[in-house]
């Protein structure tokens, strides 16, 4: 005889179904691509453009996940709402990724204005800290081990690539090899976790979301 599980149990597993799509992956990794590419663009676009001519993308990008979130995922595995507890953890975790956001700005300011005076590897380390408390925090705060193993990785590549950079093995402190690789694992995890949802749960008949036994 299985045994009952708590109303939050339950909306953790439901939660954790929702947010395993891989979509949410996928984007992340095209927007770490930035990362790998926007310094090889520098040169030719300076240091703002070279980043912000990636935000029409970002914005089609953001687009068309939500069409195929609505188009393909919610008609498999439903529409959730849920309770006051999740909602509050996801407002923290929002409040959270803009100060993140807000200290890297800044972060980057700083390193822009001083750029000769900081050493590479300490901005590497403050940069990469940033990340990796990122994304523990939206591991811990989502219930997603993933996030950790992405936070550990996006932390240590600035640091590895600062390492390369100064044995002469790369270019552009690096970015455009480790971030590259960052952005590479959470794609192909996103798309596996795409495939697989799809492969449990058929298109659904009648309206009706299914899911395979």
């Amino acid at each position: 005889m299985s045994q009952p599980i708590s109303l939050k149990d339950a909306e953790r597993k439901v939660f954790r179904t929702a947010t395993n799509d891989g979509l949410w992956d996928m984007f992340l990794g095209c927007f770490f691509i930035m990362f790998s590419v926007a310094p090889l663009l520098s040169a030719r676009l300076g240091d703002f453009w070279s980043s912000a001519v990636f935000l029409p993308v970002w914005g089609l990008l953001y687009l068309a996940i939500r069409q195929i979130r609505k188009r393909v995922i919610l008609p498999r595995v439903g529409y959730v709402i849920f309770g006051e507890t999740r909602r509050a953890a996801l407002g923290r975790l929002s409040f959270l990724m803009l100060v993140v956001n807000l200290l890297a700005l800044v972060l980057g300011i700083l390193a822009a204005l001083n750029y000769r005076s900081i050493p590479g590897q300490l901005t590497s380390m403050a940069f990469g800290l940033m990340l990796l408390l990122g994304f523990s925090f939206a591991a811990y705060v989502l219930n997603l081990p993933r996030l950790y193993l992405y936070g550990l990785l996006a932390g240590l590549s600035p640091l590895v690539g600062e390492w390369l950079f100064s044995r002469g093995l790369t270019t552009h402190h690096g970015f455009p090899v480790t971030f590259g690789a960052v952005a590479g694992v959470m794609i192909l995890i996103g798309l596996g976790l795409f495939v697989q949802l799809l492969r449990s749960y058929p298109a659904p008949e009648n309206g009706l979301p299914g899911r395979q036994a």
